[in-house]
């Protein structure tokens, strides 16, 4: 045992006795009591011990608390089985309010002929407001999965001794677990070359990717060479049981009740399990891109769910595009869409010209409200007794059908909306399935700044999508890269899942208040267009998609090209150049335009020029 004498008397005393630390222990202490005082001196006995015990060991001294950790762990574990906490209930905003609406009736048929439909709205609507959905009551709560500390522990050991022998040496600083992964912190340590010490680089280290996924029986692990804002590596493992992240969890998570926009959505959990929400007005669009069973629609789905519970159809109105026709058709008939889901490919370029031509109309008035942004507007709108503008969200599902159908129509429109609608209030999300340059174009991705990656068959289509690799080691099942417009790299995430019960549930309680509020719901777009019909009449693709038509406008040049052509019968791009003074791609579209017209022939072999088919047109006051 350990005796601590008061003096040298008392220390000559208990050593003549025979105990404590003798007389050779009672003339080193004198000195070091004297010299560093009581505490400073069992300071520095103490630390004494610890490095015999070192030397004699012949282990570091940090190696000697190794055990603190999960002796810690152990009793937390043991403390939780004893005294298990209460669950709290989950926090409410506000309280619901709850709707006395009278019982549903069979409506009468009505005819669907136009003239007939406005006569619908002229009725006057009831005293009954939206009222937002009740949150307990429409998505349920997730399961948290029991983290099991000893084998991450294991599989950090394994790592680390894998690295060793591979000559990079490196320790692991830090274990995040996620609801998908693990990602292990490796700092690398120091090699003596040369008889000097120099740290492991970090690409000898990431260059045994696959000799770590061997040593952990891992299908694939993903490498962060650094982690942004942190000073290791990233080496992310795949879970053996995937954590399910519920709609529910992350909506009522601080970080998604923090942002106060109206386009606010929950995206999933990161690496570490924190919750993560972003804003589709501050991106302003976005564009998702995986393949099959990656997780894309069900993406989509959480999207639709987030805008649904958090905005009244006064708020926000969708118009979406399904060409699968299985995807989105069960949103029929809720209040926020301004028609029914467009399924025919042959109408998606009609209604995104229809959605330009709502852009501009929206920008005169900001002009002559003196406007700049859709919220200024609003407010300025408000404050003299007129409606407000809703935003407007087009949803498009697969984007590879259309570049299939009409690639230059649905390119320049998308470009043109992405370009310009941001100030309005038009926000587009597009996914697609197949993403080859071909369908994810170079001028689209330039405008889609926020880019949602799942799981890809190679790096050549997530380097479309993310412009790096790192998408085709990806797990599926809505393991995600997400890259937003201000970040330098992107973010893995584990999205969250809504099924289809709660998606039923929530457009049922939307078609109900719907059916109760009859009329139209007003303020749909800045020219006044009125809704679709209500749910007496029969679902069918709105009229005012079907009167655009493909612009199409002559060459201010036309009519003297034609007549410079018919004149010297012959036709040819060179000729044209120099006779009209114009450019070779103006001169080459005059040419294809004459052709497209039957006026010129087609295009010989070599230089000769094209023949006339078309002369002047015949007077017909000389007609025999």
């Amino acid at each position: 045992y350990f005796t601590f004498p008061i003096d040298f008397e008392a220390s000559k005393t208990i050593a003549a006795q025979g105990i404590g630390g003798g007389y050779l222990g009672s003339f080193l202490l004198e000195p070091l009591r004297s010299l560093f005082g009581t505490a400073g001196t069992a300071v520095a006995l103490f630390a004494w011990i610890l490095l015999s015990l070192s030397l004699t060991l012949n282990i570091p001294v940090l190696e000697l608390f190794a055990w603190t950790p999960a002796f810690w762990q152990a009793l937390k574990r043991l403390f939780q089985k004893l005294f298990p906490p209460r669950e709290k209930p989950a926090p409410r905003t506000e309280k619901p309010v709850s709707i006395q609406v009278p019982e549903l009736k069979t409506p009468t048929p009505v005819s669907s002929k136009p003239s007939e439909v406005h006569s619908l709205f002229t009725e006057p609507p009831p005293d009954l407001n939206w009222v937002l959905p009740d949150i307990p009551e429409i998505l349920n709560i997730g399961q948290d999965i029991e983290p099991n500390d000893e084998f991450d522990q294991h599989r950090a050991k394994v790592i680390e001794d894998t690295l060793e022998s591979f000559g990079a040496p490196g320790h692991v600083v830090e274990i995040n677990r996620g609801p998908t992964i693990t990602q292990f912190g490796i700092e690398p340590d120091f090699i003596e070359v040369r008889g000097q010490k120099r740290r492991v680089r970090v690409s000898k280290i990431t260059s045994l990717a696959d000799d770590l996924a061997l040593a952990l029986a891992a299908r694939r692990i993903r490498m962060e060479a650094p982690v942004p804002g942190k000073g290791y590596i990233g080496v992310e493992v795949p879970n053996e049981e995937i954590a399910l992240v519920a709609l529910r969890d992350a909506i009522q998570s601080p970080v998604f009740k923090r942002l106060k926009s109206p386009l606010r959505f929950a995206l999933g959990r990161d690496v570490s399990g924190k919750a993560f929400a972003a804003d589709l007005a501050d991106m302003p669009h976005l564009l998702v891109a995986g393949t099959t069973g990656s997780g894309k629609s069900v993406c989509v789905n959480a999207l639709i769910s987030c805008f649904l519970l958090h905005n009244t159809p006064e708020d926000l109105r969708m118009i979406m595009v399904d060409p699968k026709r299985v995807e989105l058709s069960g949103y029929d008939g809720i209040p926020h869409l301004l028609a029914p889901v467009v399924v025919d490919l042959e109408r998606v370029v009609g209604v995104l010209q229809w959605v330009s031509r709502e852009m501009d109309l929206r920008y005169h008035k900001f002009s002559d409200a003196g406007a700049r942004h859709i919220n200024d507007y609003n407010k300025k709108i408000l404050r003299e007794g007129g409606k407000k503008l809703p935003y407007l969200l087009v949803i498009i599902d697969e984007l590879a059908d259309l570049m299939m159908l009409a690639p230059t129509e649905t390119e320049k429109a998308i470009t043109r909306l992405a370009q310009l609608a941001r100030a309005t209030g038009i926000h587009l999300i597009i996914s697609t399935q197949r993403p080859s340059t071909n369908v994810v174009t170079g001028l689209i991705k330039a405008n889609f700044p926020a880019r949602i990656a799942f799981a890809t068959a190679s790096g050549v289509d997530s380097r479309v999508i993310l412009d790096q690799p790192g998408a085709e080691t990806l797990l599926g099942r809505g393991d995600m890269l997400f890259q937003a417009p201000d970040a330098a790299a992107p973010v893995r995430l584990q999205g969250v899942f809504v099924s289809d019960g709660e998606i039923d549930k929530l457009v049922r309680y939307w078609r109900f208040l719907a059916a109760q509020i009859k009329g139209p719901v007003g303020g749909t777009s800045a020219a006044g267009t009125p809704d679709t019909k209500m749910p007496a009449i029969p679902l069918k693709q709105k009229e005012m998609f079907e009167d655009m038509k493909e612009e199409t406008e002559r060459d201010p040049l036309w009519e003297e090209a034609v007549e410079l052509v018919r004149m010297e019968d012959r036709a040819s791009i060179s000729m044209l150049q120099r006779r009209l003074r114009i450019g070779y791609t103006r001169a080459a579209r005059l040419i294809d335009a004459m052709a497209a017209e039957g006026i010129v022939g087609p295009a010989k072999d070599g230089p000769q020029p094209r023949q006339v088919l078309d002369q002047k047109p015949e007077d017909p006051l000389n007609k025999e």
